[in-house]
């Protein structure tokens, strides 16, 4: 069978071949691919890759999918893999699926080869292609927007996984006749990775954050002032921390962590939750360690934050609120320009059945751009 090549920005699609054998190895020996890829045999014999080769990829283009090596164009070696798997002719739809060798990553590898065969099937008569993805996989979640698939929601329980259960995948899909282009994205990455003014910076939660994250939410007046007030589980920290660039990339919600400039020390978290984007409102909440209070920190991050918020996104307002004896939140909120708004009773959930009022407050942007002029002159 003649396998179609396939030219893409930096890497060319090709047929797998024998001399692939010992990268493809390699690559299946890795352990991301390993946990983004449960049904990948570990250990992945070089038997194994040889009938990858001969028989599986063969079979594919058979079944009306397809599987392509992404190769270097200038030294062919083997940089990854694409497929197009679960063809339905009828309805003119496939999934698509791809891995990248550690050797290879960093250099838009992906992007461009989805990108490829993306296109090519459209090309050759698809109307809507698929790509399935783990919520902790936020360098796929990039891809799949990059190259303009559009999130569709999430499907419970599609995936088996190596401990006997079963995976809940995020959808993305791209159609025939959609826009050229990127997804838009509703929050963008912070520039250069982080905000700073030099006393405080602000950047991302990660999955090695859960330390520190769950230091924090032990803190009693912590969890008092969460909704609703109880700690969360060690799962629950787990996962806030491992889904939080899965969260940002679809625009629900920026969790973040802050940081005390002068020694790279955490100190607190602020987090900003996009409720409408259609009315271009979103709210802000932050908690700080008990020994970091009274520098003046949440105060210089919801600053940092809402500038951010009201420069490089849709958000044309901020809203807060706190507890009515919590009148330190209320101090921050004022330093950093919000006005009181409201006082809405009963607004929020507690413990047994219990709920408690809320102060609320708001920043629109002309109101920090004014302060900010003032400030300037």
């Amino acid at each position: 069978m003649i396998v179609p090549t396939l030219a893409g920005a930096g890497v060319r699609l090709r047929g797998l071949h024998p001399r692939d054998v010992d990268d493809l190895v390699n690559g299946y020996a890795d352990p991301v691919l390993q946990r983004f890829m449960p049904p990948l045999p570990v250990p992945f014999t070089h038997a194994q890759a040889r009938d990858y080769v001969s028989d599986v990829a063969p079979s594919m283009f058979a079944d009306g999918g397809g599987l392509w090596a992404i190769a270097d164009p200038v030294t062919d070696r083997l940089l990854g893999g694409i497929g197009l798997d679960k063809v339905v002719p009828h309805r003119g739809q496939c999934e698509v699926g791809y891995w990248v060798g550690p050797w290879a990553r960093g250099r838009g590898v992906a992007t461009a080869a989805v990108r490829a065969v993306t296109e090519h099937a459209f090309h050759t008569g698809m109307a809507r292609i698929e790509l399935l993805t783990h919520r902790e996989n936020a360098a796929s979640q990039r891809v799949a927007l990059a190259v303009g698939y559009q999130p569709e929601g999430v499907r419970r329980a599609v995936l088996p996984n190596r401990d006997g259960g079963r995976d809940d995948l995020l959808a993305y899909a791209r159609l025939a006749g959609d826009e050229p282009g990127a997804a838009e994205r509703l929050l963008p990455d912070l520039p250069g990775g982080e905000l700073t003014d030099g006393v405080v910076t602000v950047r991302p939660l990660t999955p090695d954050d859960v330390g520190f994250y769950a230091e924090l939410h032990s803190v009693p007046d912590v969890v008092a002032t969460s909704v609703p007030p109880v700690p969360p589980s060690a799962e629950d920290m787990t996962r806030r921390c491992a889904w939080a660039q899965s969260h940002w990339l679809a625009g629900e919600r920026a969790d973040m962590i802050i940081v005390d400039a002068a020694t790279g020390t955490s100190a607190g978290e602020i987090g900003l939750y996009y409720q409408e984007p259609r009315t271009g409102q979103a709210m802000i909440g932050y908690s700080m360690l008990p020994g970091w209070r009274g520098r003046g920190f949440p105060t210089r991050a919801a600053q940092l934050v809402s500038l951010w918020a009201f420069a490089e996104t849709g958000i044309a307002r901020l809203i807060a609120g706190a507890l009515p004896t919590n009148l330190g939140s209320q101090r921050v909120l004022e330093k950093a320009g919000f006005k009181r708004e409201a006082y809405l009773r009963s607004r929020l959930p507690g413990n047994a059945g219990r709920r408690f009022d809320d102060v609320q407050f708001a920043l629109l942007a002309e109101d920090l751009l004014a302060e900010a002029a003032r400030l300037d002159g």
